[in-house]
């Protein structure tokens, strides 16, 4: 496997110009949650512009791989990421967070292209994951389930119970990839509740793990093109990221899970942007 330097620099420069975008979205919208989609986003784009079998002009592809993003008050960010994509327009995403406006705080199914699952009831991506990954396979079929968590959506009993139950049944269509930024809503993880080791659970639930820099395209792409990571097992990618990436003031700032970007920050906040 090949990842050439001309698709990391696209990925990069796609990443960048998904940052300005959302940002400026962000403000416009007046936001929260900020830090947590500026997290995710190289994920995510690495997900959608090379990883993910879709189609954004076949919404009903019957082969599409499902993405399911657990940790839904990053809903911005994915909306940003569909956009560019060509699954809403531009027009769409301006009026995000307007009234009469389908895109919500937080993903609903139905609401607009792209959007598999309802979520923001943190702990309930990983079941219904592994529900969709169960039917692919009694079917018989070749689609994959993505779902992106947090790390703080791991305190959840309800991501164990599903956990074990995909290591028990060897799901190996099914992929968790957490974005471990290492912050939650009322703290550092380390404090609130620790992880670790984080890994070594997930491997004592039959799953295979890999951990990668979330924001290191060549890190990513490395482990999303040779899926699953091991045969007759789930895969489980943790992401180790920064919350507030790419903007240097919100970086790993717990309070950019809840500030909203003021108009007269918008210029200078774009400036910094990297």
């Amino acid at each position: 496997m090949k990842i050439s330097k001309d698709l990391i620099e696209k990925l990069k420069k796609e990443a960048l110009e998904i940052r300005r975008l959302f940002i400026t979205t962000a403000c416009k919208s007046k936001t929260l949650h900020i830090g947590s989609s500026l997290s995710a986003i190289d994920l995510l784009v690495a997900l959608y512009f090379n990883i993910l079998n879709i189609k954004p002009t076949s919404l009903k592809y019957a082969r599409r791989d499902r993405f399911i993003l657990s940790k839904g008050h990053a809903a911005l960010g994915l909306y940003t990421v569909l956009a560019r994509r060509g699954f809403i327009s531009l027009k769409q995403l301006e009026n995000y967070g307007r009234d009469k406006s389908n895109l919500v705080a937080h993903p609903v199914y139905g609401s607009a292209p792209g959007i598999e699952a309802t979520t923001g009831s943190l702990g309930h991506g990983l079941p219904m994951g592994l529900g969709l990954a169960l039917a692919a396979k009694r079917n018989k079929d070749k689609w994959r389930t993505f779902i992106l968590m947090s790390d703080g959506e791991c305190d959840e009993g309800s991501t164990w119970e599903a956990a074990l139950l995909a290591g028990h049944l060897k799901m190996d269509n099914l992929i968790a990839i957490i974005d471990y930024n290492k912050i939650q809503s009322f703290g550092f993880v380390k404090d609130v509740l620790d992880l670790e080791p984080f890994a070594e659970k997930w491997r004592a639930a039959k799953w295979a793990v890999k951990e990668i820099d979330g924001h290191d395209f060549y890190d990513i792409l490395s482990v999303l093109k040779k899926l699953p990571i091991e045969k007759n097992k789930p895969s489980v990618i943790i992401a180790h990221t920064v919350k507030g990436k790419g903007v240097p003031y919100m970086e790993n700032k717990l309070e950019w899970h809840y500030l909203n970007i003021k108009p007269e920050n918008l210029e200078e906040t774009l400036k910094s942007i990297y």
